[in-house]
């Protein structure tokens, strides 16, 4: 539905602000009018916000939508489905497709496809050819046809030349780099987190050591060359504080995590269960701990969920599943329950973590809600709490360490460009 929207008695939350009660008028794509009381008039469609947050949509910087390929997973058209209906509007889908998004077609077919998609689609080129590690993508060509950003995220860059090629290409574009940070020398064979959880399930373990070797290798080639770098899925306290440490001396780097690791601690995977796997892997409590502080202090600048659909086959064998979990859908849900009604942040923090600092990272004008902004927008109820049930999700993959469990922040409307793309229909 689209046209003219009036929003009665909306609690507006914007990015690190103040909150205000309004009346919320939309005509056509953008926000025509706020104001504490607003009359209805003949063809309003209204919308009783009484209770309920209103903010920017959300923007997911990190989103494998498995398309072209392996659409079996989850394709364009549904990967929006899942977005709407956690009051993402925008999201960054990257490369590791198949064939990988290193040329001009696989944009135009991302381009097309997701036209009329209940989100918008930023897609994000691959640095090296293949995903490979062997000879850089043409970087200017790409930019021009609509590559968002660059990574080769799913494996990292092989050599610090092309990353550093990266950088200085991309720099002078104007675009960002995104950095799977790993080391897979150290990483190679292991499932789960090198601990005393793979000890006792004598299994092979992944160091957090990995995950650090790339985010100093990264954080070097940034200080070195001047230039900027975005450090995807944060999940150690070691990384954590290089990238602090970085920030402080003035490097140009920013950083996301994901609601599985401010939430989940390695301990989860007693249960062998795959939908608790993903890379990097779940770590200790001390670095959840560490999460948590880095999203409140600022360290880390956005939430971001890695969204990695897999079919119930692939996930059925805790040894053999592929990694990556599904999280667009309950990612607001996640961090209202695990971090605002904690205390760790202000909901204001977290909207911005979640919208405004994703949209500065893709170098897009963050959201607002304001006057003559566009009225891509996320109504919610922080109070009403829901249990999570994986066959009532939007996606095509149910793969989600989430099920069973109470959230908190229930999406009850998603608007973009003006027209309703999501309406709660009661499900729990």
């Amino acid at each position: 539905m689209d046209g003219r929207i009036l929003i009665k008695h909306a609690r507006v939350v914007n990015p690190n602000a103040d909150e205000f009660m309004s009346d919320i008028r939309i005509d056509g794509w953008m926000i025509a009018d706020l104001a504490p009381w607003i009359d209805e008039t003949p063809g309003d469609h209204v919308i009783d916000a009484a209770g309920a947050c209103v903010s920017p949509g959300l923007i997911d910087l990190h989103v494998h939508t498995r398309d072209p390929g392996y659409t079996y997973k989850e394709d364009l058209l549904s990967a929006a489905e899942a977005a709407a209906a956690g009051g993402v509007t925008g999201f960054a889908a990257m490369p590791n497709t198949d064939p990988v998004c290193d040329n001009v077609d696989t944009l135009q077919y991302i381009f097309k496809k997701s036209a009329d998609a209940k989100a918008r689609i930023f897609p994000i080129a691959a640095i090296t050819e293949g995903e490979k590690g062997e000879r850089t993508v043409d970087f200017e060509r790409l930019f021009r046809s609509g590559a968002a950003a660059f990574s080769d995220d799913g494996v990292p860059v092989r050599t610090a030349a092309l990353m550093a090629q990266a950088m200085v290409e991309c720099h002078r574009l104007g675009v960002p780099v995104f950095a799977h940070c790993e080391d897979p020398t150290l990483s190679a064979g292991g499932i789960i987190n090198e601990g005393a959880v793979s000890r006792e399930l004598k299994v092979r373990g992944i160091p957090a050591a990995a995950e650090d070797v790339g985010t100093a290798r990264e954080l070097a080639l940034a200080r070195s060359l001047r230039r900027p770098v975005h450090i995807c899925h944060v999940s150690t306290r070691s990384s954590i504080e290089m990238i602090a440490n970085a920030k402080r001396d003035g490097v140009k780097v920013t950083a996301e995590t994901c609601p599985h690791y401010f939430v989940f601690d390695e301990r989860e995977l007693l249960s062998r269960n795959a939908d608790f796997r993903m890379n990097p892997p779940l770590r200790t409590r001390e670095d959840v701990l560490a999460v948590r502080d880095a999203l409140r202090t600022g360290v880390i600048d956005a939430i971001a969920t890695d969204h990695a659909p897999h079919s119930p086959e692939e996930k059925s064998d805790f040894l053999t599943a592929p990694n990556g979990v599904i999280g667009m859908e309950l990612s607001l849900a996640v961090g209202i329950t695990f971090l605002v009604n904690r205390g760790i942040v202000t909901l204001p923090h977290l909207i911005a973590l979640m919208s405004a600092n994703p949209a500065r990272i893709l170098k897009r004008t963050p959201g607002e809600v304001r006057r003559g902004c566009p009225a891509d927008l996320v109504i919610y109820d922080p109070r009403v709490s829901f249990t999570v049930d994986r066959e009532k999700l939007h996606g095509k993959s149910k793969n989600t360490p989430f099920h069973g469990m109470e959230l908190c922040g229930k999406v009850r409307y998603t608007l973009l460009n003006g027209k309703i793309v999501f309406e709660d229909q009661g499900e729990s």
